[in-house]
C-alpha cells in the first residue's frame, strides 16, 4: 500500500469554530499562504454562502496561485424532499470556484430520523445526488460521513450504505468522522480496517478531541488503511479541538516514514505551528509534542548530563528534525555545568575558573535571594551573563513613564501609557491605550521605539505569568513577572522581580525588546562576516 498520506487541515473552517478564534479576511489569506508553502495537500476554507467574510477570502483566494495546496469548499448534502439544482446552500458552493468541494452527510440512522428527520433511503437519495452534481461539474468531491463511528456502533449495515452511496455519487475520498471524539482508538482501527477491505475509494479519517484521542485515533486510522489525515495545524477547533496535525505529521513522517510533507518541509514543523499561533493570536501550548517550548526541555541534572551522553536516551527524536531545539532550563538542580554551558554560549573562552565565572555565579545566587527564578527565563539569564562580560549595550534609555488607569462610562475598565525613551540621543515620546497597564506600556514602548527599529513590529506578547513570591507581607510583597514573547518564529521568556507589579513588568518587558534586538544584531553582523 502507498505510503503517501493526503494532509487536509481545516483550520480555516473547523478551525474557526474554537472559541477564542476570529479570523479576518486577512488572516485566512495569510494562513493560506502558510499552509499551501509548507506542502499542505489540502486547505478548507468554509462555504462562501453562510457569510460575507467567507465570500470575500473566495473571492480574493482565486487571485493566488498556490504552490502545492488545493482549495476545498465545505457544505453539507442537499435538503430532503427537493432538488439538488434547486438548493440554494449546494448551489452557493459553485461560488467558491474552488477545485475541491467537501460535502457532508448522515452516517448514524438515529441523526437521519431524528435529527433531519426523513427517511433512510432518502438521505441516501441526498449523498448520492449531490456528490454526483459536483463530480458533473469538474470537482474533486470529498465525502465527510458525519458521526460515522457512532453510526456505525448503532446500526453497521446502514452506516455501510451511507458510504456506498457516496461512492456511488462519485467521491473521491470518504472520509470517516469521529464527530463527537468518543471512539477509542482500538475500536477505530478495527472499523477503519474493516472499511479498507470493502472500498477501493481512499479513505480517510477525521477526529475529534474530545477524549484527548484524536492523535492517537488518526495515527491508527492511517495504519489500518487510511490515506488522507483531516485536523487543523496546532489542534485548535469546536469543543476540546480537533486532530493536531503538526503532531500527527511528525509523528508519521518522521518516525514511521509515511510520506505526508515534501522531504524538505518536516524541519519547518515549529515554524509553521508558531506561525499559525501567531496569525490566529493564542499562544501555543508550551508542552505540545514536538512543538511546545518545552517538547525538547531538560531541567534535571541527571537528565541533563544523560542528554549530554546521550541524547536519544531522553528525546525520542532528535529536535532539530523537526525545526525544534533542546534547552536545558536554569533552575536549583541543573548544576554548576549547565551554567557554565550557558555562559560559553556567549562567550566559549570563558573558562571554569576564570575570575568572571565566580562574579557571575554570585550575581545569579543574588538575584535568586532577590526572587529571580530563571527557569524558563533563558533570556534574562543570557543578558546578565552578558553584562557581567561586557557583551551589552542598551538599545535604549528610559526617561520617564506613566500609567493612567479609568474606568469610563460603559463600565468597561482601561488604561493608557505614556513613555519618553531615548536613542542614541534622540528623545521619543509617545502614548498607547490598553486593555491593562502591561497592555498598554508594551504597546506605547513599541511604538516609541518603532521609528528606530521597525523589525519590532512582528513582536507581541504571548503569555504574562505574575506570581507572588512572598504572600506573608500581603500587599507590600514581591512579585515575579515572567512575559513571554514571539516574532510568529522563536519564542523568548524574560523575568522582573519587584515590589511594584508594573516595575517588574516593565524590568521583564526591557529584557524582552532588548533580547529582540541584541539578536537581531547578531544576526545582521553574521550575514556581514
Amino acid at each position: 500500500m502507498s505510503k503517501k498520506v493526503a494532509i487536509f487541515d481545516s483550520s480555516l473552517r473547523d478551525g474557526a469554530q474554537a472559541e477564542g478564534i476570529s479570523f479576518s479576511v486577512e488572516d485566512k489569506l495569510k494562513l493560506l499562504q502558510v499552509l499551501d508553502d509548507h506542502g499542505i495537500d489540502y486547505i478548507e476554507a468554509g462555504n462562501p454562502g453562510s457569510n460575507p467574510k467567507d465570500l470575500e477570502f473566495f473571492a480574493r483566494a482565486r487571485t493566488i496561485r498556490l504552490k502545492h495546496a488545493r482549495l476545498a469548499a465545505f457544505g453539507s448534502t442537499r435538503r430532503r424532499d427537493i432538488k439538488v439544482e434547486q438548493d440554494s446552500n449546494v448551489q452557493s458552493l459553485l461560488l467558491a470556484d474552488t477545485p475541491v468541494i467537501v460535502i457532508f452527510g448522515k452516517s448514524w440512522d438515529f441523526h437521519v430520523t431524528d435529527i433531519i428527520r426523513t427517511t433512510l433511503d432518502e438521505n441516501l437519495a441526498m449523498i448520492r445526488d449531490t456528490l454526483a452534481f459536483f463530480k458533473a461539474q469538474g470537482k474533486e468531491v470529498i465525502y465527510d460521513a458525519e458521526h460515522f463511528f457512532d453510526g456505525y456502533k448503532n446500526n453497521p449495515e446502514y452506516a455501510v450504505r451511507t458510504l456506498q452511496a457516496a461512492a456511488e455519487g462519485g467521491a473521491d475520498a470518504l472520509v470517516l468522522c469521529d464527530t463527537n471524539g468518543g471512539t477509542f482508538p482500538s475500536e477505530l482501527g478495527a472499523i477503519v480496517g474493516k472499511m479498507a477491505g470493502l472500498f477501493t475509494v481512499p479513505l480517510g479519517i477525521h477526529a475529534h478531541n474530545d477524549c484527548g484521542m484524536a492523535v492517537a485515533n488518526s495515527i491508527a486510522a492511517v495504519e489500518n488503511g487510511a490515506r488522507h489525515v483531516q485536523g487543523t495545524y496546532i489542534g485548535f477547533g469546536e469543543r476540546c479541538g480537533n486532530a493536531n496535525l503538526s503532531t500527527i505529521i511528525a509523528n508519521l513522517g518522521v518516525k514511521r516514514d509515511y510520506e505526508c510533507l515534501p522531504a524538505d518541509q518536516y524541519r519547518n514543523i515549529v515554524h509553521v505551528a508558531r506561525h499559525v499561533a501567531a496569525i490566529s493570536n493564542i499562544a501555543l501550548n508550551e508542552r505540545e509534542p514536538f512543538i511546545g517550548n518545552s517538547a525538547f526541555a531538560h531541567k534535571g541534572g541527571m537528565h541533563i548530563d544523560g542528554v549530554n551522553k546521550a541524547s536519544q536516551s531522553f528525546e525520542h527524536i532528535n529536535p532539530e528534525l523537526v525545526g525544534g531545539q533542546r534547552r536545558f532550563l536554569m533552575s536549583e538542580v541543573s548544576g554548576r555545568r549547565m551554567i557554565l554551558d550557558k555562559i560559553w554560549e556567549v562567550d566559549p573562552n570563558i573558562t571554569k575558573d576564570d575570575e568572571v565565572t565566580d562574579r557571575i555565579m554570585k550575581r545569579l545566587k543574588e538575584m535568586e535571594h532577590e526572587g529571580y527564578q530563571f527557569e524558563g527565563a533563558e533570556s534574562t539569564f543570557e543578558l546578565i551573563v552578558r553584562k557581567q562580560l561586557g557583551k551589552y549595550r542598551p538599545f535604549f534609555e528610559l526617561e520617564h513613564f506613566k500609567i493612567i488607569g479609568e474606568q469610563p462610562t460603559n463600565g468597561e475598565y482601561g488604561s493608557s501609557a505614556i513613555i519618553k525613551v531615548k536613542v542614541e540621543g534622540v528623545d521619543e515620546i509617545t502614548a498607547a491605550e490598553g486593555d491593562g497597564p502591561v497592555h498598554a506600556l508594551d504597546s506605547a514602548l513599541r511604538k516609541a521605539l518603532d521609528t528606530f527599529y521597525p523589525e519590532l513590529a512582528n513582536v507581541h506578547l504571548t503569555d504574562y505569568k505574575v506570581r507572588v513570591i512572598n504572600g506573608r507581607d500581603a500587599t507590600a510583597a514581591k512579585v515575579r513577572v515572567l512575559l513571554q514573547s514571539t516574532d510568529g518564529d522563536a519564542v523568548w521568556t524574560t523575568v522582573g522581580v519587584s515590589t511594584d507589579i508594573i516595575e517588574a513588568s516593565w524590568i521583564a518587558l526591557v529584557d524582552s525588546i532588548e533580547y529582540k534586538l541584541l539578536k537581531l544584531e547578531e544576526a545582521k553582523h553574521a550575514g556581514q562576516a
